[in-house]
């Protein structure tokens, strides 16, 4: 993973918080002075707390665990897709859908709907249906896509979220921990970090910022993905090793056996005619 330099997150202006009669007073910890009324985040404890959280990313992606980003504000929408995209993981920029964790049944049936949407608009049935009729499939699959596209990869309940903008997304906050869900999230000076498992203190109201602080993450989770893919092939190979060093006793053992049974009739049928 590259490591975040000060001078770049500086740059990206992640030490911005918001002003001070805003603030939350559990951010104290995280905050370095005041500077006209607005707070200045201390980046030296941004870093140490994103390096704590790339490594337990990093863990997740390795024991093939799922994360799941939400950022549903203007300013992170794009970068949020782009970034999880990048790695495969699942993400929600247009809104959260309320009991997306706490009632998964029922997201994973308006997905499968989505897809059996697919299917219909697939067959050559579908051009016999009136201008009308295809027009309201096209439509409502057209919701299903904007609203549940980007999870319906999403088959089991993620094993982590990553949130950015705690106070927007206190929907999703709230069912991960009623599910225990570890739940990583970029938190301001208006937000409560203890809500959180993994708080990194940043700005979360600049796409620069927001975009400084994922991109490490998202390569702590590729290198995980990595390394699991390489724990695969050393043990595909050695099964493979194993396979064909027991090979020969498999093939010789039957032969041996056919061959007694082979020897056992011919005696016998031998005997009669020496009679």
């Amino acid at each position: 993973m590259k490591e975040l330099k000060f001078e770049e997150l500086l740059e990206a202006g992640c030490h911005f918080g918001h002003l001070k009669r805003k603030w939350n007073p559990k951010m104290a910890p995280y905050i370095f002075k005041e500077h006209n009324g607005i707070h200045v985040i201390d980046l030296q404890k941004t870093i140490a707390k994103a390096n704590d959280a790339a490594a337990a990313l990093r863990q997740l992606a390795k024991s093939g665990k799922t994360v799941l980003f939400v950022a549903t504000k203007k300013q992170a929408k794009e970068v949020v897709g782009e970034i999880a995209g990048s790695v495969n993981m699942p993400f929600v920029t247009e809104r959260w859908p309320g009991g997306m964790l706490t009632n998964f049944a029922t997201i994973r049936k308006a997905v499968k709907k989505m897809n059996s949407l697919d299917q219909l608009m697939r067959d050559k049935d579908f051009s016999n249906l009136s201008k009308r009729e295809r027009l309201q499939v096209e439509r409502e699959r057209a919701k299903l896509e904007k609203n549940l596209g980007s999870i319906a990869s999403l088959t089991r309940l993620p094993s982590a979220l990553f949130v950015i903008d705690i106070n927007k997304e206190h929907i999703a906050v709230a069912e991960a921990r009623r599910l225990n869900i570890p739940t990583f999230a970029l938190v301001d000076t208006n937000t409560n970090p203890d809500l959180i498992d993994f708080p990194i203190p940043a700005n979360d109201d600049a796409s620069k910022s927001i975009a400084a602080i994922l991109r490490p993450m998202a390569e702590a989770i590729q290198e995980g993905l990595n390394e699991r893919a390489m724990d695969k092939e050393a043990r595909a190979d050695e099964q493979s090793e194993e396979g064909e060093g027991a090979a020969p006793e498999r093939k010789t053992r039957p032969r041996k056996a056919r061959s007694e049974k082979a020897e056992t009739p011919a005696a016998e049928t031998e005997a009669p005619a020496a009679e």
